[in-house]
């Protein structure tokens, strides 16, 4: 065969995806990282997987793929495919179902024991094939971390025995259906509802973020570091950081996830998006913030600290008419940071404090038409918001005076 469907890395698939599927739409002449037939050969495997969602387009400079999903229609992320094709060798399987066939009466052995038994199993490979002990050891070790058997020490020998961990999973198929699609590492769920009859069949996303499910090994190291409380080192395209990970953002807009952390070398907390992350390496104990996260947090409306790390102050006034109540409870549930005073029976007010006043325009502009008020300490704040209503004056043929 020309090339293989199954892959050994999958941070290969995963920067041809966002290279040509997600952000490029690059065509055949625009690869130069590697040969147009290592670009063909990844360009078929990925059709393999994606067929269904991939469309074409042609302009002067040649063919451009690209994925084309209708959330509506779909039942799971189809870039879950994706996991689903590590290789392996005749060897592996071979050692797959010898360890499991050996364990399978619940008996408790030593890799010594695993290794008798293997020689008397012998024929089952080629001639000179037997794995040795190291490999053995690997392997247990990879078992036990993915919880298939449980390992314990006597004295000083390890033994191994059958995990008899089958959860019942009764009951479980709306959460997972909707953990596999709405929450980080939704790859997990995927793969635990392949163990249901069916999968729940119900659920569609209006704002299905599909392409979180690409930085999910990223996420997975990431998370874990943060619960050993370790240290990691962030390679990107142009560089290397150390990084002490915190939290996880998600951006409800865009669905992008950044990692929270604190760089020792600047003295500060700094986001990080994780789709630009190229590889996650631990490096020994985090070193602890010398400032206050939760202070840092109270003064973040997304994920920006603004350039100068300079607090600004922002005040907006919404009318509230008779009935529109809803808008009070809008008011308390999206003003994250943010101070709620009642002014009168007509009138509210959200006054917050921020590093970059900025991010918020998206967010106020939704109450065009309600604002009676608006003051900020960054003047670029109140010049792109006034100018957002003068451009919608002028559409609507409205007179610019009006504009405050």
């Amino acid at each position: 065969m020309a090339y293989s469907e199954l892959i050994k890395n999958f941070s290969r698939i995963r920067a041809y995806l966002r290279s040509f599927y997600v952000f490029g739409f690059q065509h055949r002449g625009e690869f130069t990282q590697k040969s147009a037939r290592s670009y063909d050969n990844e360009r078929r495997r990925i059709e393999n997987w994606l067929g269904d969602y991939m469309s074409f387009g042609q302009d002067a400079d040649g063919r451009r793929v690209f994925l084309s999903v209708d959330s509506r229609a779909i039942l799971e992320n189809p870039l879950y495919r994706a996991f689903r094709t590590k290789s392996f060798t005749s060897r592996d399987i071979a050692l797959h179902f010898h360890i499991l066939d050996m364990l399978a009466d619940g008996d408790e052995l030593s890799l010594i024991d695993i290794m008798d038994e293997l020689m008397d199993r012998f024929s089952a490979f080629a001639e000179g094939d037997l794995p040795d002990e190291s490999t053995i050891r690997i392997k247990m070790k990879e078992y036990v971390s993915l919880g298939l058997i449980k390992s314990s020490r006597k004295g000083r020998e390890m033994t191994y025995q059958i995990s008899n961990e089958n959860p019942k999973l009764d009951g479980w198929n709306e959460a997972l259906a909707f953990f596999s699609e709405a929450l980080p590492l939704g790859v997990v769920g995927s793969y635990v509802q392949d163990r249901l009859p069916v999968r729940f069949p119900f659920f569609r996303f209006k704002h299905h973020y599909i392409l979180n499910a690409l930085d999910s090994e990223l996420i997975y190291d990431i998370f874990t570091a943060i619960r050993k409380k370790q240290g990691i080192i962030i390679t990107t395209q142009n560089e290397k950081i150390e990084v002490s990970p915190l939290k996880v953002y998600i951006g409800t807009q865009t669905g992008r996830q950044y990692l929270l952390g604190w760089v020792q070398e600047s003295e500060g907390f700094f986001f990080f998006r994780i789709d630009r992350m190229e590889q996650v390496k631990e490096i020994g104990l985090m070193t602890e913030p010398s400032q206050s996260l939760s202070d840092f947090q109270q003064h973040v409306w997304g994920v920006s600290a603004g350039e100068d790390r300079q607090l600004e102050h922002l005040a907006m006034t919404v009318f509230i008419d008779e009935g529109e109540e809803f808008i009070i409870n809008r008011l308390e549930r999206e003003k994250r940071c943010g101070r709620f005073v009642r002014l009168d029976d007509h009138h509210v007010q959200i006054v917050t404090d921020v590093f970059d006043a900025l991010e918020m325009l998206p967010w106020l502009r939704t109450f065009i038409g309600r604002v009676t008020d608006l003051t900020c300490s960054n003047p670029e704040v109140l010049n792109r918001f006034w100018g957002s209503c003068e451009d919608l004056y002028r559409m609507y043929g409205v007179e610019e005076d009006v504009v405050s």
